[in-house]
């Protein structure tokens, strides 16, 4: 690193720079805006970057090598040199036929893990055929609404070789049941699955609303999981916190981070609470962050997202596991970013996210279908999508060296900004009384709502560009196939549940709900009993319906 006295000459040498090179061009020429910020916002970018503005970096401590404490620079010694990423697109729509015949088609493509969508009712805790599933059932992912619906989609899709990621939260518990309950039908031993459930319920009352129970019995259901995964299926990943969604909604890059690291200490806490071992599931928490336009905060946000949850699982928890302690996250490129204008110009947003999150060290990837601001995206626009990632990983360069760009004067700054930013927040949240009472008390969704606000006038008023919305714009309707989910469609799989519970035993679920019941209102692990469930063949809304009975259902609180 640089001494005091050289820092002192780069220093004098940039004042003297600013005067003799800098001042004559503004006076003549000006710059574009009189002040440039991050993309959202958050940190203000200056005009040149030097040593000075990393004086303060200390390699060994702040940084590190790639594998090493404190993970700064990535988890994995050899990055993508060993591995490429696990591309994992987002698919799901219709009925499970469908779902299956897009998951081979997928594979055959090249695709390396899969990513499983559910609709809004199977997400709510619904069957396709409740009155509030009318006009929802298949159109936002698949419908699922018993384990015959599970065994469908992943017909010719053996379960130990592939990892799936099932994004899936309130009812995470029953879908996660029903792909183990799949896998012991498949004869796959347990500790050999893999995947990822979502089950992050906090970012639900944050930023989605797709909740059922009350924050209380949400949490237990999560360390319940926690605690089984841990003894019977190891190698799932058991929460994907997600700050996506919280970017969706508006968030900074900051506060992203920051909201999202707090619900992961949130639910650590939960977990050592209810008598778990920190290094017993820490190892299976993953993160889910979101890929947004601006490549160089994107990576400072990645960055400083593996040296803070390093620090506050070393510092906050005392873990003592080398894998406790190390981040590792998917990325999906920004949806909120997608344009239904001129929509052919969204390849290339998500080509820039997706190196972003490729240069940030994302474990898995999800790259975004350029038609995705219309409709479910075809096959086609899935295709160009996987392709975008596979370009990347083989052609680009940007996947044969680890963390490429550290050193930057630039990017170090701007890892310690992010970080400093979403430390401050943090401390808020502390303050708060931490991630739940600041949930319930509706101040993380202020604070994510005024972030939105503001970036809405901004585009209104055109401080900040999107091309094709509100700059270079055309006067032409876009001309391209859409994916659409019918009617038929859900009369379809409306009449297969109907099937299934005339053929299936009564008896056996009606013991195995009432057992469930019984143990909701105890103190007992409910997973055993909702494996017991969707092996009886009860169904998505049979078993949340006897929580709901049990646990009643969440009803958001005014402001405070």
């Amino acid at each position: 690193m640089f001494d005091s006295d050289d820092l002192e000459e780069i220093r004098a040498a940039r004042e003297e720079w600013e005067r003799e090179q800098v001042d004559p061009v503004l006076e003549r020429f000006g710059e574009r805006r009189e002040t440039f910020t991050t993309d959202t916002g958050g940190q203000t970018v200056d005009r040149l970057y030097t040593p000075a503005d990393v004086a303060d970096l200390e390699y060994d401590e702040d940084l590190g090598f790639p594998g090493e404490e404190p993970y700064t620079r990535g988890v994995y010694s050899t990055g993508y040199r060993g591995r490429l990423w696990t591309m994992r697109q987002y698919a799901g729509f219709s009925t499970p036929e469908d779902t299956n015949e897009r998951f081979h088609y997928l594979l055959d493509q090249g695709q390396t893990g899969l990513s499983m969508a559910f609709d809004l009712p199977t997400q709510m805790g619904y069957d396709s055929d409740a009155a509030m599933a009318a006009g929802e059932v298949g159109k936002a992912g698949v419908a699922i609404d018993s384990l015959t619906d599970m065994e469908t989609v992943f017909d010719g899709i053996p379960l130990d070789e592939v990892s799936t990621s099932m994004t899936i939260n309130a009812p995470a518990s029953v879908l996660l049941a029903m792909y183990i309950a799949v896998g012991d039908r498949q004869g796959v031993d347990r500790s050999e699955l893999r995947g990822t459930i979502q089950n992050d319920i906090l970012k639900e009352y944050i930023a989605r609303n797709t909740y059922i129970y009350p924050p209380g019995p949400s949490m237990r259901i999560i360390t319940d999981i926690f605690e089984f995964c841990a003894e019977e299926v190891p190698n799932f990943n058991t929460i994907s916190i997600s700050g996506y969604h919280i970017r969706e909604a508006g968030a900074t890059a900051a506060q992203e981070l920051a909201f999202t690291l707090g619900d992961g200490i949130e639910y650590v806490e939960a977990a050592i609470d209810a008598g778990l071992d920190v290094d017993e599931f820490a190892p299976q928490l993953s993160f889910f962050f979101n890929g947004h336009n601006n490549i160089f905060e994107e990576v400072a946000k990645f960055r400083a997202a593996r040296r803070m949850w390093h620090d506050i699982m070393d510092e906050r928890f005392d873990a003592a596991n080398p894998k406790s302690k190390q981040l590792k996250f998917h990325t999906q490129t920004a949806g909120s970013m997608l344009t239904a204008q001129q929509i052919e110009n969204n390849v290339v947003r998500v080509a820039y996210q997706a190196l972003a999150a490729v240069l940030g060290g994302t474990q898995s990837l999800h790259t975004n279908g350029k038609d995705e601001a219309l409709a479910l995206p075809t096959e086609k626009s899935v295709r160009t999508a996987l392709r975008t990632q596979q370009i990347l990983a083989h052609e680009s360069g940007a996947a044969d060296t680890v963390d490429p760009l550290a050193g930057s004067y630039y990017v170090e700054s701007l890892t310690d900004e992010v970080e400093k930013e979403a430390y401050e927040i943090l401390e808020e949240v502390d303050d708060h009384g931490g991630m739940l009472p600041a949930v319930e008390s509706q101040w993380v969704k202020r604070q994510i709502q005024d972030t939105a606000f503001d970036r809405q006038r901004e585009i209104e008023e055109k401080e900040r560009i999107i091309v094709g919305v509100n700059e270079f714009e055309v006067d032409e309707d876009p001309e391209m196939d859409v994916e659409e989910v019918t009617e038929e469609d859900e009369r379809r799989q409306v009449g297969r549940l109907e099937s299934v519970r005339q053929e299936r035993d009564e008896e056996a679920v009606e013991a195995a709900l009432e057992a469930l019941g019984e143990a909701a209102e105890g103190e007992a692990n409910l997973m055993p009993l909702i494996v017991d469930a969707v092996k009886a063949d009860a169904t998505v809304g049979e078993i949340c319906n006897v929580m709901r009975e049990v646990f009643g259902e969440y009803r958001p609180g005014g402001a405070v």
